[in-house]
Formats: structure tokens, sequence, C-alpha cells
């Protein structure tokens, strides 16, 4: 293999390793381009290199922790190498990261796209430590207070290693501050991204063999909410209403888009003129993530969650009367500070009487500088976890049932690897409503949008099927 860069130096080696939601996943995907392209080469983040980078999360003290984890991992691996600590990690604890002797260099938010120049002027320093200068002093010029106001980072992603499903990121940042969300502070405020930046990228990505598109971002609710509008009397859900909609139409009308998925949506945009509109879409995949977060009224109120359960149903009930069978899946926080017996079991039943397709459910976690780590009534580790429980077994009734009512139909199947389930090699993929699909093969089927019936479930979460 050449390791050398066009003008016969040795290339430097890179390993990068995501933590956290799909626009992390997006934005780590760009840094990976802006390296290689560069000069770097890009390796396993097990193997050897000159250069680590963690691109990081903080929503929880988990995934804070997590977050160190994977830095002193890379600094007891190489001590030698430089690692760079990347994102909302480095955001909201930056005073804690630079005391961090594991961790050489950091980046913030809204920097991501200035990687390569931020390293190559730190590695451009001359021993730092003999000129009397500490190296850290530097990142305090990588890190911006993203609280301030500040422009949409556009970053523009080229190729991704997925060859079949691209994340789309349209917009930075959320305005909701619900109590136990930390991500205000680390992502700032709302900044869309310019319409036609997006459509450029899609463009391209479609150019290299990309299907299926997912439009995703911070708050895809508030997409558009930022950008100034004639009438001022529109609400801030209706501003992104309409500049979601005009996305979405333009999205639509590019040939080589076969698909297009929507990431989490908050329910106040899913209006009845939305849901028609989207109806209308021939493109758009019928799955919609609709974060609840909770089943009892009184535990959103405490959440600062902007809906009712009432409103949330007449969403769900919407989506139906619109979509044949549409797959509908939700986020659920269980434990949050207060929730009662009684508000718990209001949540139970509120879960078995959507019949959501999955759920992720999520044990509160206290984060600190959170306004719910203040909150009184914190249940124990014992209590969260055993209504977690109750809650995972009601999403795996609920979930195997979805998928067996779509035993017999014959589904478009985006296939997208090969795996070995049990003793039998499968071609695998998703339908549109993302029902996990095997199917055996002797054609290698990746990157094929193809009919499949399906059969009925196979090791677990698979559904099996047969090419119609």
């Amino acid at each position: 293999m050449d390791n050398r860069s066009q003008d016969g130096t040795e290339k430097k080696r890179a390993a990068l390793h995501n933590l956290g939601c799909k626009v992390n996943a997006y934005e780590m995907d760009v840094m990976e381009e802006l390296l290689r392209e560069s000069g770097y080469e890009i390796v396993p983040f097990e193997e050897d290199a000159e250069v680590y980078i963690i691109n990081t999360c903080t929503v929880t003290n988990i995934a804070d922790r997590k977050s160190r984890q994977m830095l002193h991992r890379a600094k007891k691996a190489h001590p030698n190498s430089i690692v760079v600590a990347v994102g909302c990690y480095v955001q909201t604890d930056l005073e804690g990261v630079l005391k961090d002797a594991g961790v050489d260099l950091c980046i913030g938010n809204n920097k991501k796209g200035e990687i390569v120049s931020i390293l190559r002027d730190y590695l451009n320093l001359n021993d730092p430590v003999e000129k009397g200068t500490d190296a850290k002093t530097l990142d305090h010029t990588s890190v911006i207070n993203v609280n301030e106001k500040c422009e949409y980072e556009d970053l523009l992603l080229k190729n991704t290693t997925d060859r079949t499903r691209a994340y789309i990121k349209i917009q930075d940042g959320c305005n909701q501050f619900c109590t136990y969300c930390i991500i205000p502070f680390s992502r700032g405020r709302v900044r869309s991204r310019k319409k036609e930046k997006i459509i450029e990228e899609i463009k391209g990505l479609c150019t290299r063999g990309f299907k299926e598109f997912v439009i995703t971002g911070i708050h895809v609710s508030s997409y558009g909410s930022d950008i100034e509008h004639p009438d001022k009397r529109m609400m801030a859900n209706q501003f992104s209403e309409k500049y979601l909609q005009d996305l979405l139409r333009e999205v639509e009308d590019i040939p080589e888009v076969q698909r297009i998925r929507l990431s989490s949506l908050e329910p106040r945009i899913m209006t009845e003129e939305f849901v028609r509109f989207l109806s209308g879409m021939k493109k758009l995949c019928p799955h919609f993530h609709l974060s609840l977060q909770s089943g009892c009224d009184a535990t959103l109120r405490r959440m600062n969650r902007q809906y009712t359960t009432e409103e949330f149903l007449q969403t769900v009930e919407r989506l139906r009367r619109y979509f044949d069978q549409p797959a509908i899946t939700t986020d659920v926080i269980v434990g949050f500070p207060g929730e009662t017996e009684e508000e718990f079991a209001q949540t139970r039943a509120f879960l078995e009487k959507v019949n959501f397709y999955e759920m992720h459910i999520f044990k509160y976690s206290k984060r600190r500088g959170t306004y719910a780590a203040g909150m009184s009534g914190q249940l124990t580790e014992a209590q969260k976890a055993k209504r977690s429980d109750e809650l995972e077994q009601i999403e795996k009734r609920s979930s195997e049932a979805f998928r067996a009512s779509y035993t017999g139909k014959c589904c478009e199947v985006l296939f997208e690897e090969t795996r070995t389930i049990g003793l039998q090699t499968y071609r695998t993929g998703h339908t549109r409503e993302y029902i996990k699909v095997a199917v055996i093969s002797e054609d290698d089927l990746s990157g094929k949008i193809c009919p499949v019936r399906l059969t009925g479930l196979v090791e677990g979460e698979w559904m099996g099927g047969v090419l119609c």
C-alpha cells in the first residue's frame, strides 16, 4: 500500500471514533473526508496512528463518562499520539477537558469543519513544551460559545462508508429547553442550513450511488424557524412546517433520489396540512419517529414538553389515517424525577394504547447543568430499572406484532449488506417502514431495491423473505 502523499512525504495516519447521535455521525463522516482529502490515511481505531479523534457525546452523564473512557483508552494505548476531543462533551465541560492529561487538543461544535487547519497549526508547533508554551492554550481558539449568536457551520458531505443510505444534516441547535436536556447548551440555538446547499449535497451523493436520504438535525422540526418571514404573526413551528415542506418538495424532485426518510420529529409539527402534504410524497418512507418521552401529562409538564398525551395521540391517529400501516417509533424516559407509581402506570397504559412499532426506552440519568438535575423526587436506580424492564416487555410485544402484521406482504427492500444469521448467509436490508429483512440469494443485492414477500420472523428482530 502506498503510504506517501502526492508531494512524496509520508502520510500521517488518523483514526476516528464516533459517539452519539446521527448528527454526530454525519459530522464525523465529513471530518473523515476532509482529513482524507488533505493527505491523511484513515485507519481503524484499533490500529496505530499519529492522531486519534473522538467525536464526543454529552447527552447524559453516562455519555460524558464514555467520552472520557474513549479518550483515555486512545492515550493509554498510544501515549505518543495526539488525542483530539471533538464536539459536545468539549462544549459543555471545556475546563474539565483542558485539565485532562489524556487529551492533547480540543475542538468544539461549529469548528469541526476546520479540523484540518486546527491540526496543522497544532502540529506545526516546534516542541511547544521546550518553548514554555502549553499547547492546550490553543484549544481556546478551537472552541467558540455556541450559545451566542453564530452561523450554521456549512459542512459538505461528498461520500460515506455506507453505500446505500446517507444522513443529511439540515439544521443545528435547539430552542426547546426540555428540563432534562443539555443539548441547547452544547449545540446552541437553532441554525438552519441553506436549502441550496442541502440540494447540492444530495445531488452529489446521488452520483455516488446513494439511494436513500435521511433528513436529520438536532431538532428537525425547527428547520427554518430562524429564517425571517414577512408574516411576523406566524408561530415558530409554522415557519419550520413551511420551510421543511419546501425542502422536501425539492428533494423529491431530484430524479435519482429513490427514498426520503425523516428522523425524529416533534408531534406539534404534524398538523393536518403537513401530514396531508407528506402523504402525497411518493418517495417518503412511512416511518415516523415522534419523541414522546412520557405518557403522563404531569410528567410532560415537568419535562417542559409542549404537548399533551391527547395531542400526541391525535398526531398518531392522523398519521394512521393518511398512511397505510405506517411505522411509528418513539423515545420514552422512565423514572423522571417525581414520577409516582400512578404516573408510571399512566405512561405504561398510554404506550399500550398507542401500540408503537419500536420504542427506545431510556432510564432517566441526572445530567449536571440541567434543571431536572436539581428536582426533588429523584428515583433510585433499582426503581428505574424495574420500570424500564416493564416497558421493554411492552416494546418487544408491540414490535413483534407490527412486524408480524406484514407477513405475506410484498415490500420494497433496500439491500445493504450480507450477514450470517445462525448457520445461513443472508442478503439483508430494510423496507420503507424500516423493517429489517433477510433474504437467501446467490446474487449480491447490495445497493439494490427489490420487491420481497415477507414470510415471518427470523432470529429475533429480522423478517425472512423471498424475492417477489
